[in-house]
């Protein structure tokens, strides 16, 4: 045990010092610093335990005390005293709970009222492994982070107390007790939530001398990214709301450059200040700071990457690093990023000890579309004023691939239209009077929505899609009915949990106008995937090689966002820009197709890409055949009888009508025995050109035109 040894009362050199309720010693007395604690015996041999906090301006072997010290230990300033270093048991000394007397120093008539709630986070800020005792001014014990605080006033004290803390404990957990999902506006995201309260606060969670003990350092950093309107800026800011933490920093990744040389590093830094002051003052019980980077792509590109920027970006970079994990690297921090774009980000900052939880805010599946639309027709449902046939479960359904955001747009539309509907417009828009009471927002409302104003940013090519089939398929013969089963099953393979495959690619080769794209776009519908997209050489007209191949990457990109997805690539001799005079074809393009279609999604996505060609013998000399999992071939029409096929089955639709039944007959024996073959779709189109002959004649000029086109021969 450690020897006491005679010391000097004193005052306290200042007003600072003196609200420290630490006993002031001389920063050369190595020996009562030893543990950052002393004990001290008054003239009557009672023992006093103290903090204390070295300082210059006091002589060795003086140690200051400030009034209320003196009063409580009944101290004078010419005593000479006995003191030791003290060491606390961290385990039994530990304060639990601790009730606070609070009143004015000096009796005065005022009726303040202060707030308990601030005054128990500024309480534990302020004495940090506080040595308290039972009556003390400001049972031996030290306050920890999770020390319950409350606070009661003096017997006949005038001063008011309000807040959590009056007569009630507050407990310093790191997680506010009273948040909850909705109550937030956050729908979709618990699973996310999970994944990162695992991995950045579980640890936060235990106090920080367990922590200490066992060497952890906290996750300082977390990385959220995404496509735009998923809720990675709402879930950023909402982490700050559910923990007990300092007021989070929000700061857009543009607003930190600066066109002055050093400004930019100097608003980094600025950002880190306060939580390198606490850490210094109260070590590992200082508070959590956050930090939110919206857009961090901005500000932490891949060094080298940003040309004729004079380094600015990549010093930027530099010290963001150095401040999150340097040679002074704060554990006290939490940094939070968040972008669009990670591919852009400077691999250094996602190593661990950086940002190393990163986790996908992606599209909401089905029942976080059900959140989503809870969350924003909760005031509607509460105040009446949405009608009954309106079906969250169906609106859910009908909204594949939707973001938070698109689905808070759609909600806002069919507000409008509601809205619309109570308004007069002539020649001056009126309201009706009974407005208030009329409105109600419908099932029609979300469906005009639906149809006519907010459609997903990574939803289905709908338009694109069904224009590839505006004839129709026609089943005129068995053949095409196999085809589109093999095509079922190749769907179904995607579908399946069972299989191991994460990517069917399907090419549907054939002779020009044999119906292959049609047959695509017939496949691709009738997956009814979340996602379905049309790559074509159309959308890619004048392109370089390289925007070309990042404009296919791009719809890649985006099909690896849902969790189902299917890809059309159309007419892809075309992307390749191949032309059989020479040959010649983009191998830039070549590559990045067979890269492409190789390339396994990421777990738990599926992908299914159809393409169409009328050149397979040339996709299998550039190597390209091998990477399909299966290739279809679609005929032509070969004989008189597929012919009469899809002339009676176009016959059966008054709209696409030509020929009467006696024509058909009078087709069918002009063309028996004879050798046929054609295109469907160039057969539809001289249907359509028939229907504009004389009927008179009509029969002969269609065999006459077959003839011409060399579909049918002797």
């Amino acid at each position: 045990m450690d020897k006491y040894i005679e010391v000097k009362a004193t005052t306290c050199p200042s007003d600072t010092l003196s609200y420290s309720n630490r006993a002031i010693i001389s920063s050369s007395d190595e020996y009562l610093q030893k543990t950052g604690y002393i004990e001290i015996l008054n003239s009557s041999q009672k023992s006093f335990i103290f903090n204390v906090l070295p300082n210059a301006q006091i002589p060795k072997g003086g140690v200051g005390f400030n009034m209320p010290m003196r009063k409580w230990a009944m101290l004078s300033t010419t005593d000479l005293l006995r003191a030791r270093p003290f060491s606390f048991d961290a385990r039994a000394h530990s304060i639990a709970r601790v009730t606070l007397i609070v009143d004015y120093m000096q009796k005065v008539n005022s009726n303040e009222t202060y707030n308990t709630d601030e005054m128990a986070k500024d309480f534990m800020q302020q004495f940090p492994r506080q040595a308290l005792t039972v009556g003390q001014m400001l049972n031996i014990g030290t306050t920890i982070p999770n020390t319950q605080v409350m606070f009661e006033k003096a017997p006949d004290s005038t001063l008011n107390l309000t807040g959590m803390a009056k007569g009630k404990v507050v407990r310093q957990s790191i997680i506010s007790p009273n948040w909850d999902f909705e109550t937030m506006g956050i729908g979709g995201l618990d699973k996310e939530f999970n994944a990162i309260f695992r991995r950045a606060f579980a640890s936060r969670v235990f106090p920080a001398e367990i922590i200490e003990e066992l060497g952890i350092k906290h996750v300082r950093g977390i990385l959220l990214f995404g496509p735009p309107g998923t809720g990675k800026t709402l879930m950023a800011r909402q982490i700050g709301t559910m923990l007990n933490a300092r007021e989070p920093k929000i700061v857009n990744g543009p607003q930190i450059l600066d066109k002055y040389v050093g400004e930019s590093e100097a608003n980094i830094r600025k950002l880190f200040e306060d939580a390198e002051e606490e850490q210094r003052k109260m070590g590992i019980n200082s508070g959590l700071h956050i930090i939110i980077f919206d857009e961090i792509d901005a500000i932490c590109k891949a060094r080298g990457s940003v040309a004729g920027n004079a380094g600015v970006h990549d010093t930027v970079v530099n010290q963001l690093l150095a401040k999150i994990d340097g040679v002074d690297s704060l554990n006290n921090i939490l940094v939070i990023g968040m972008t669009n774009r990670r591919d852009m980000i400077d691999e250094a900052l996602l190593r661990p000890g950086r940002l190393e939880v990163q986790m996908e805010i992606s599209l909401p599946n089905e029942h976080g579309r059900i959140q989503i639309l809870n969350i924003h027709t909760t005031k509607m449902k509460k105040y009446k004023k949405m009608a009954p046939d309106v079906n969250i479960n169906e609106l859910a359904t009908m909204t594949k691939n939707f973001s938070g955001a698109e689905i808070e747009g759609l909600v806002r539309a069919a507000q409008s239209t509601a809205m619309n509907r109570l308004v007069k417009a002539t020649n001056k828009v009126e309201l009706d009077p009974q407005a208030f009471e009329k409105l109600l927002v419908t099932r029609n409302d979300f469906m005009h929505a639906l149809e006519n104003d907010i459609k997903p940013a990574f939803g289905t090519s709908n338009e694109a899609i069904e224009r590839l089939l505006s004839c129709g398929i026609f089943h005129w013969d068995q053949v095409i009915n196999d085809l589109l089963d093999d095509g079922q099953l190749f769907m179904q393979q995607v579908k399946s949990e069972d299989s191991s495959r994460g990517i069917v690619s399907i090419l549907l080769e054939g002779a020009p106008n044999s119906g292959k794209t049609a047959l695509a776009a017939k496949l691709a519908i009738d997956s009814d995937f979340p996602f379905i997209k049309l790559c074509s050489p159309d959308d890619m007209v004048g392109y370089t090689e390289t925007a070309k191949c990042m404009q296919i990457r791009k719809v890649f990109d985006d099909a690896y966002k849902s969790t189902l997805s299917c890809i059309v690539v159309d007419n892809i001799e075309r992307l390749l820009d191949y032309g059989p005079i020479g040959p010649r074809y983009s191998n830039l393009v070549l590559q990045a197709l067979m890269v492409l279609l190789k390339k396994e999604p990421p777990p738990g996505k599926k992908l299914m890409v159809l393409c169409t060609s009328s050149c397979s013998d040339v996709l299998r000399d550039m190597g390209l055949l091998s990477t399909f999992t299966s290739v279809l071939h679609c005929p032509n029409l070969s004989n008189s009888v597929n012919l009469i096929n899809v002339l009676k089955e176009m016959g059966s639709d008054q709209s696409k009508a030509c020929f009467s039944p006696n024509e058909i007959e009078q087709i069918y024996r002009a063309t028996q025995g004879r050798t046929f073959s054609i295109g469907i779709k160039k057969l539809i189109a001289y249907i359509d050109i028939a229907k504009l002959m004389d009927p008179a004649d009509r029969v002969r000029k269609f065999l006459l035109k077959l003839e011409e086109e060399g579909a049918l021969m002797y």
